[in-house]
């Protein structure tokens, strides 16, 4: 009996010896070798983003809310110390966008990080139906508060009042750009004065205007010969001839 006993013993011996962990001698890695001393922090990249984002955003009108997306972990760049941010030509930072950063180093490297941006303002709207040809005044308007990804209407009365509309509107319609002009200083088949002013001279005489203009634009107008001369509309009637 005592054999068998005495074989099992060194069996299980031998089985704990092997299953016995081998000490760790090797020396841990060195800062050198490590992966974020020779990678670019995806962090500091967003950071960048997000500094940008701030002073370019901050002489918009209301209240501007962002979310700068995270980078692809995947996406793996050089380390680099001189990092700048810009947009791509012809956008806007509004809406969905793509803000680039530049490594300006040698060698460089650019990556595009998406960014959402909203505007919280309030905006003017119509007050009440409004026909085609009405000039806005102060009781044709309101306001509403609107979260908006994307640039235009107005948030200032100053900035409407006075202008005609193009078409007409409902009641409760955000007051855009292209709803919008200013109103005409000069109308066609109406007398206009003509000013025709140079150097030690100055000459007035009348003439019909051929099409409607708003200040600063051009104008054609048939004098009492029957001639039709080019001129830009002036306030109160009045077309400015260049010699």
């Amino acid at each position: 009996m005592k054999k068998p006993l005495l074989i099992a013993f060194f069996l299980l011996q031998s089985v704990t010896a092997g299953a016995a962990p081998a000490m760790d001698t090797s020396e841990p890695p060195s800062l050198h070798n490590s992966p974020s001393a020779t990678t670019q922090d995806h962090a500091q990249i967003r950071n960048i983003v997000t500094g940008f984002v701030l002073q370019q955003t901050a002489s918009l009108p209301g209240k501007v809310t962002y979310q700068v997306d995270e980078i692809d972990r995947r996406i793996i760049l050089p380390k680099c110390t001189e990092l700048e941010a810009f947009l791509p030509a012809g956008s806007q930072l509004i809406g969905k966008i793509s803000v680039g950063v530049r490594c300006a180093e040698k060698n460089g490297w650019s990556i595009f990080v998406p960014v959402q941006i909203r505007l919280n303002l309030n905006l003017l709207t119509s007050a009440r139906q409004l026909p085609l040809g009405h000039a806005l005044q102060e009781q044709d308007l309101a306001s509403q508060a609107t979260e908006s990804s994307q640039s235009g209407g107005f948030i200032n009365p100053k900035q409407v009042i006075g202008k005609v509309l193009r078409y007409g509107i409902a009641a409760g319609q955000i007051l855009r750009e292209d709803m919008l002009r200013q109103p005409y200083s000069v109308t066609q088949g109406k007398i206009v004065q003509l000013a025709v002013q140079g150097s030690g001279f100055s000459i007035r005489s009348e003439g019909v205007a051929l099409n409607n203009a708003s200040e600063g634009q051009a104008v054609q107008v048939r004098v009492g010969s029957g001639r039709v001369i080019s001129g830009v509309a002036r306030a109160a009637g009045i077309v400015e001839i260049v010699p």
